[in-house]
């Protein structure tokens, strides 16, 4: 269905849209979301944070030059407008697909995406690197960051703040506040002092006071404390300035004829400025409205539904289990309550729960104060965010061998996410830290088991597993452990041995089968069953390892580090995520790309002996 207008189709860059009058702008806005929410609905992706920027999108776009202005998407969720009028409207059925447009910001797609993005709090960081370089050529072009109030509560987004509002450069950040209603001062009033505060007339006006009262300092003081208390009565912009902005709102960041009279106020100050703008999220599709959460991201119309319980789900009811048994367990997620299976607990258990904000560094240091004083934390973070707290991963917890569970959600690829949010080094970058215990499930069941295993074990462990469904597998109501360091051989064949960690067994044991190789389940990364890899090592002709994770320094690379340590012969193939980023895609069609399957398998095989 061609839901697009001849206005829409008149849009083929920022140029195009500059050609049209403020009247028409309201009614493209209708058109590009009419055209996201067809879209999403084909391919899945983010609707209600999209939805809720239109407005602002044009505006940027209207106002600034760019691509020579640059913006630069924070996380990239809300990008979608961005892309449209960009010159990829009629790449939008591809998006998120194998070859086809990625669900953020890239560099190599456009132009136009000025920075690439998918984790949070980055823009104002790259943006105002950009103002600096900007600055230092002493070229005229703009640089801004758009971010919103979630990703505000990172640390390195107030880091870049204060850094920022120390120097001159001609950065403007924009926060698109849709969820916290920093301030409730929204509407004609709040609008007019926006446009007052932004205009040339106000500018000059209190550049030129402040030069003839600079002369007179206790005059000089007054005037600077009356102008902040008056702002301060009016607008919730004293942090910001304090920090060295110009800040400017709350508005209405729906209201385009509002945004475009502030937007090209400001882009003619000097200096970092700061504007507030209050957006509702789902704007003009009643269900995101009315649940923003649930449709922060959507599977596509139409899609499978997966029998069984999810990894996640598994998660979380163990979680609540353990926490009935276990009185000392502390919940602990960075802005990933839903997505990592925390509700349940949440609303269980609220005073044994923490929602720490985007700030993966804290909430694994909060963990280990919490484990020093005899708690025993469990964080639940995605793979590819625990990254972002890799220092207080080793410095804080792992250094002081501190009881802290890692429960480690998106483990491997993610499909149509990308690689920004794979979880395709977790394996490598933990092995290498002491004292870890470092586990990979291979059915729901286990994942239940390791969890248990991890929460008594006396030191920082790991449980790492895939998102959605696994093998089906029936999980057991108790909380029993695992044997730690123990793998469980299920295959006893001849010359060739799999050892299978994770997610990749039930493609091991297809490959067992039709090579009649012997299959192992490691289970445990760290430690290895060395008793057992002896053996398979003095059996058979062949070992290979398989596993969802970079062949770099990864749970292949431990079995062989093994056996060179051993002065073992026997030859040993590894096989993993390759040296590469892998875009989206369907996710099995991507682990057969890179050799992740029984076929895979048995081609390594074949080729040994060939």
């Amino acid at each position: 269905m061609n839901i697009m207008s001849r206005l829409l189709e008149q849009i083929d860059s920022p140029q195009d849209l500059r050609q049209l009058s403020r009247k028409q702008l309201p009614q493209l806005a209708s058109e590009i979301r009419a055209l996201i929410i067809d879209s999403v609905q084909q391919t899945g992706g983010h609707i209600a944070s999209n939805l809720g920027v239109i407005e602002l999108t044009l505006a940027l776009h209207y106002v600034f030059n760019t691509p020579e202005d640059r913006l630069v998407w924070d996380v990239g969720h809300q990008s979608y407008a961005h892309k449209i009028i960009t010159g990829r409207r009629d790449k939008m059925h591809t998006m998120r697909q194998a070859d086809g447009l990625s669900g953020f910001p890239k560099r190599s797609e456009s132009p136009f995406d000025s920075f690439g993005v998918g984790h949070s709090s980055t823009s104002v960081s790259a943006a105002l690197g950009m103002a600096l370089a900007a600055q230092s050529n002493q070229d005229a072009r703009r640089a801004v960051a758009i971010i919103g109030d979630g990703a505000l509560t990172a640390g390195q987004a107030y880091e870049a703040l204060a850094h920022a509002g120390d120097l001159s450069a001609n950065l403007l950040v924009v926060l698109n506040d849709n969820e916290m209603s920093i301030s409730r001062n929204v509407g004609g009033m709040a609008n007019y002092l926006a446009r007052l505060l932004s205009s040339r007339f106000y500018t000059s006006a209190r550049e030129g006071s402040k030069k003839v009262l600079e002369k007179i300092p206790s005059a000089w003081e007054i005037a600077r404390r009356a102008e902040e208390h008056m702002k301060g009565m009016v607008v919730p912009g004293t942090l910001f300035e304090e920090m060295g902005f110009n800040y400017i709102g709350p508005i209405d960041g729906h209201n385009l004829d509002t945004l475009i009279t502030t937007l090209g106020n400001l882009r003619n100050c000097k200096g970092p400025q700061f504007l507030h703008i209050v957006t509702k999220k789902g704007k003009g599709f009643t269900p995101a409205e009315q649940e923003p959460c649930k449709y922060h991201g959507v599977s596509p119309a139409g899609g499978k539904s997966s029998a069984g319980k999810s990894y996640t789900q598994v998660f979380s009811d163990w979680l609540v289990d353990m926490a009935v048994a276990d009185k000392q367990l502390i919940g602990i997620t960075p802005a990933m309550c839903e997505g990592s299976g925390l509700n349940r607990f949440a609303e269980r258990f609220p005073d044994r729960y923490f929602d720490v904000g985007i700030a993966e560094q804290h909430a694994v240091t909060l963990a280990a104060g919490l484990a020093c004083e005899n708690k025993k934390p469990v964080v639940a973070i995605y793979s590819t965010f625990l990254q972002r707290a890799y220092d207080q991963l080793i410095h804080d917890v792992a250094l002081q061998n501190l009881p802290v569970l890692f429960a480690i959600d998106r483990a491997g690829l993610v499909g149509a996410d990308g690689p920004t949010h794979a979880g395709s080094f977790d394996l490598t970058y933990l092995r290498c830290i002491p004292n870890m215990l470092i586990m990979a499930p291979a059915d729901e069941n286990e994942c239940r088991q390791m969890l248990t295993t991890g929460f008594h074990f006396d030191g920082p462990a790991a449980v790492r597993y895939p998102r959605g469904v696994g093998s089906g597998s029936p999980v057991q109501p108790d909380l029993s452990a695992l044997p730690i360091g123990k793998a469980k051989q299920l295959r006893q064949g001849q010359k060739v041995a799999i050892l299978a960690f994770g997610s990749m067994l039930s493609a091991a044991l297809e490959a067992g089968e039709k090579t009649d190789a012997s299959v192992i389940n490691m289970r445990f990364v760290k430690p290895l069953d060395t008793t057992l890899i002896n053996q398979l090592a003095d059996s058979h002709d062949l070992l290979i390892t398989i596993e969802e994770n970079a062949v770099a320094g990864g749970a292949g690379s431990g079995v062989a580090e093994y056996l060179s340590s051993i002065g073992s012969k026997t030859p040993i193939r590894l096989i993993g995520l390759p040296d590469r980023f892998q875009d989206q895609g369907n996710h099995q069609q991507m682990l057969n790309d890179v050799g992740l399957s029984a076929n895979g398998l048995i081609d390594t095989i074949n080729r040994f002996f060939a």
